[in-house]
């Protein structure tokens, strides 16, 4: 096995805001779509 079964990466997108922060965390996301969400998350803000 590899990949996250072995290393134990687990993969994530953050949108940090303009003091630093976190502002929205995705974890464990589909490809199928995530760009989309990330956009329009980032334009909603």
């Amino acid at each position: 096995m590899y990949g996250k079964q072995v290393r134990g990466i687990e993969r994530g997108t953050f949108a940090i805001d303009r003091e630093s922060r976190i502002a929205r965390e995705r974890r464990g996301m589909k490809v199928a779509g995530h760009a989309r969400e990330v956009l329009d998350f980032a334009r909603s803000t």
